[in-house]
């Protein structure tokens, strides 16, 4: 299996962090439907630097875990989380960490 790991800043460029009720939206109509096997998101705290100005900012952050079966749609089907929250919630990035492990549901 493929195990993925995203970083999910909450801090939003001019406004409040995201509401729990925000993500909990996102999660159903996004996440789920994606990932409908399951998936673990967990709080966070980040701090992550800007390549184009240098700035560091720090970030209360959702982090969401996926194991998945290795399948030709999978880094789409990641691609397709990432970039809806970035044009949603107008963030410049999104953290993946992807490995490869063994696991059983």
């Amino acid at each position: 299996m493929l195990v993925a790991e995203l970083f999910f800043g909450r801090n939003i460029k001019d406004r409040k962090p995201l509401t729990d009720l925000e993500w909990s939206t996102f999660a159903a109509d996004t996440i789920t439907p994606n990932f409908p096997a399951g998936f673990t998101v967990f709080d966070g705290y980040g701090q992550w630097r800007s390549p184009q100005t240098g700035h560091i900012a720090h970030d209360p952050t959702k982090i969401l875990l996926v194991a998945a079966k290795r399948s030709p749609d999978l880094a789409d089907r990641l691609r397709v989380v990432i970039d809806a929250y970035k044009a949603r919630f107008h963030q410049q990035s999104v953290g993946i960490i992807t490995r490869d492990s063994c696991a059983a549901f």
